[in-house]
């Protein structure tokens, strides 16, 4: 099927051997592959198009060039029909080898799926029929102001059987009530590959999505190969079930923006469940999220780096048992690299193999019940007490195993490493970054293994370890057995103390999530930051207000025009208020205003990785009076540059808006 405009619409016309069919728009492709939408009811010219056969069905493009966005004022049928499928890649000019992006090849798809100016629809495509797949297409703008009202979650992508939950002319559910009934029978083997979702085919959205893909409830669906970003929400999230997922080679960067902050979220049955070689970066929240999910999930493979940007959380967080996470590289991350909390019931997941790199918390940290605090439940508590007896087993995450122990802090290049650890179990040796604040990582490259003896004793030559050593390095090690892996032993090091070096103060600059596939011709490196180079440091707000004011835009737009120039610059936004509302209230508002900050400059071409935000609320005003101008001062949002040496920092107050 390919697009053509009739009556200004947009029209379906696609030379393929099972379904062609001229001048049909896309609801009415949908409807008439769905059985909704009679034959006959076609005009002879559009039935004489129309080759239908028992199998396949599949709708193709052929909109005219720089005519390529179908605009919907309402939802589309849900796509029933077994087989079908969505292709983007038959529109003319479609380029499966032109990738906007290095790091994962995705070809720039061509036909845009958007809502209408003014119109808000709840979903781009909604998916409830077998073996479905939607390739090769840009879809964004898909949400809804009043979600209370809605009967399942908007989002671009929506997988869910035929009568989404809940459904109020069914009789009363059965006492072991699930939301879904024995009838709803979710699909299966659906395929989203090759998409951009949140994004134009320029790059750009006026309007963040909800959620990219809402697996609500599916079996066997493959997400890959797909750039997920802009999203209010996770840009995959799952609820009641979604077993044997396979999340595979997507770029999933710069979502959660004001909602749902993590990449993925995974909840609901998701067992046998796969998340392998993705990159996940710049993110609000976690990389990947496991709220207590029914089954087992295996992360593996993949990039997680600069997630955190608005509300710190490790890279991975687990709840549940028997998860696997292994071969990945977690770096820049505003929180621990894996936490595995406590609950609920949370073992046997084992966490293997991994590289950390600049973390605020350890490479791994299993939760205790104890600390219940949201810090806790989102970065880690931190490194545990030595386990003694068995009383803590159901109130830490892996059944409170012991970290291994060295026997001494510091060894020689020709010592022997011993320590003890659980009985039996198997003890990986990692090297630690020399540099490294803490005495519990990061983890930075796994050496080798030994296994402890019943008695828990282990030891290993040094030379014997996978790794050029030399004095001032240090070690770590983990530990794994049935109960799952353990946290970090705390660091040893070869040599002495007082060979380590000391950490370096000036951070290193934050590199984008993502670069274009071809690198530019080297150009001349941009002159030192000048002192004549003034960037402002503030932007003001009016009272209980978080909306960017014009004058105010002004400002940001200056500084995205500098942050754009000089790509080594990255910076914290601190969110304000004045003190006139309790603690929690201006918290809330002074994190909305630096979201909203942080947002513009996004929308402006800033990367999410060069940002992080926080709120501080009325605890550091600008002077103790309270005059209608001091409190305008107050009623800020904080710009902190790093790695800007040479600018000079100036204080706006154009922008203040008194009462």
């Amino acid at each position: 099927m390919r697009l053509n405009d009739r009556r200004s619409h947009r029209r379906v016309n696609a030379p393929r051997s099972d379904l062609i069919c001229r001048q049909v728009t896309l609801r009415e492709a949908i409807a008439l592959i769905n059985g909704e939408l009679k034959l006959e009811s076609l005009s002879a010219a559009e039935r004489s198009q129309v080759t239908s056969t028992s199998e396949r069905s599949t709708i193709g493009f052929n909109l005219p060039s720089g005519k390529t966005q179908i605009a919907l004022t309402t939802e589309l049928p849900a796509i029933g029909q077994p087989g079908t499928t969505i292709d983007g890649t038959t529109q003319p000019g479609y380029d499966s080898s032109k990738s906007a992006t290095q790091e994962i090849s995705i070809a720039i798809p061509l036909v845009e799926l958007m809502p209408a100016p003014n119109a808000e629809v709840l979903r781009g495509l909604t998916i409830v029929g077998d073996r479905v797949t939607v390739r090769g297409l840009s879809i964004h703008g898909f949400t809804a102001s009043h979600r209370s009202t809605a009967l399942t979650p908007p989002a671009d992508i929506f997988i869910s059987h035929r009568t989404p939950p809940p459904n109020t002319q069914k009789q009363q559910p059965p006492a072991n009530f699930a939301p879904y009934y024995p009838d709803d029978i979710p699909p299966k083997d659906v395929l989203i590959e090759n998409n951009w979702l949140g994004l134009s085919p320029i790059g750009k959205s006026d309007r963040p999505s909800a959620f990219g893909v809402s697996v609500f409830h599916g079996e066997g669906t493959v997400i890959r190969r797909n750039r997920i970003e802009f999203h209010d929400g996770s840009a995959i999230i799952t609820s009641v079930a979604a077993t044997n997922s396979d999340i595979s080679e997507n770029i999933i960067v710069n979502n959660g923006l004001a909602g749902m902050p993590d990449g993925i979220r995974l909840e609901g049955n998701v067992d046998r469940s796969q998340i392998r070689g993705n990159l996940m970066c710049g993110n609000d929240g976690a990389g990947v999220y496991l709220f207590k999910p029914q089954g087992s999930v295996k992360i593996a493979d993949n990039q997680i780096r600069y997630n955190g940007r608005r509300l710190r959380r490790s890279a991975i967080y687990l709840t549940g048992s028997g998860h696997e996470v292994t071969n990945n590289q977690i770096s820049h991350q505003a929180g621990a690299g894996v936490v595995v909390g406590a609950y609920p019931k949370s073992d046997r997941n084992l966490i293997t193999n991994n590289r950390f790199d600049a973390l605020e918390g350890m490479s791994i940290d299993l939760n205790t019940q104890e600390n219940t605090y949201p810090q806790a439940w989102q970065t880690g508590d931190g490194p545990n007490p030595k386990r003694k007896g068995d009383y803590r087993h159901l109130e830490t995450g892996n059944q409170a195993i012991n970290a291994p122990e060295f026997d001494r802090d510091v060894f020689t290049t020709s010592d022997t490493l011993t320590g003890i650890a659980e009985p039996n179990s198997q003890i990986a040796f990692y090297s630690v970054q020399s540099n490294a604040e803490s005495d519990h990582g990061p983890l930075t490259e796994p050496i080798g293994t030994t296994t402890a003896d019943a008695t828990g004793r282990f030891s290993v030559l040094v030379s014997s370890l996978n790794a050029k050593l030399g004095d001032g390095d240090r070690l770590s090690a983990i530990a794994t057995d049935a109960r799952g892996t353990s946290e970090p032993a705390i660091n040893a090091v070869l040599g002495s103390w007082s060979q380590v070096a000391r950490p370096n103060p000036t951070p290193a600059a934050i590199p984008p999530c993502t670069t274009p596939p071809t690198p530019k011709p080297p150009n001349v490196a941009p002159p030192l930051l000048p002192v004549k180079l003034q960037i402002p440091t503030r932007i003001h707000f009016a009272l209980d207000q978080d909306s960017i004011s014009p004058e105010s835009a002004k400002i940001l737009d200056r500084i995205a025009q500098i942050l754009t120039d000089y790509p080594g610059i990255s910076l914290d936004l601190e969110g304000h208020t004045d003190p006139r509302a309790n603690n929690d209230y201006n918290q809330n508002l002074g994190l909305r205003r630096a979201t909203n900050t942080r947002n513009y400059l996004l929308r402006r071409g800033i990367s999410a990785s060069r940002m992080s935000i926080r709120s501080f609320g009325e605890t550091k005003r600008i002077a103790n009076r309270d005059s209608k101008l001091d409190f305008a001062r107050d009623r800020r949002v904080e710009l902190i540059y790093r790695n800007s040496n040479g600018l000079e920092l100036t204080i706006e107050e154009s922008d203040l808006q008194l009462e």
